[in-house]
């Protein structure tokens, strides 16, 4: 989909593609295909980069992913929400890494050791 294309979809269209391509990420990490993996990367960056355009900064509305019932989407979610609700992503973030659930908790606990040490600055 294209960034022309996104422009057109409404918060909630944006919110499913965005959960959309999150289980498309786990199924990819699931058998290490990082040719799949990239381009969804920068597919799901494309939807985070149009919510955080529309007025007001909609990425706020990525926070009703913190309940979705796949690992990828709801870390995804925390993340991308972390400039705008630091408080409930981050407890996402600290409640995945404290997981077995790989590789998923990894991330979140590199995710976490990057703010920490101030690396990684939401914006």
């Amino acid at each position: 989909m294209s960034t022309a294309d996104l422009k057109t979809l409404s918060v909630a269209q944006l919110v499913d593609r965005f959960a959309a391509i999150g289980i498309q990420q786990d199924k990819a990490l699931i058998v290490d295909d990082v040719a799949v993996f990239t381009p969804l990367y920068w597919e799901m960056d494309a939807v985070d980069q149009e919510l955080k355009g529309r007025p007001g900064d909609e990425r706020r509305a990525l926070v009703k992913l913190f309940d979705h019932p796949n690992m990828q989407v709801r870390l995804a979610a925390a993340k991308a929400t972390l400039a705008v609700a630091p408080k409930e992503a981050r407890l996402l973030i600290e409640r995945i890494a404290a997981t077995t659930h790989y590789p998923q908790a990894g991330d979140a606990g590199m995710c976490l050791m990057n703010l920490d040490h101030g690396i990684f600055v939401p914006r």
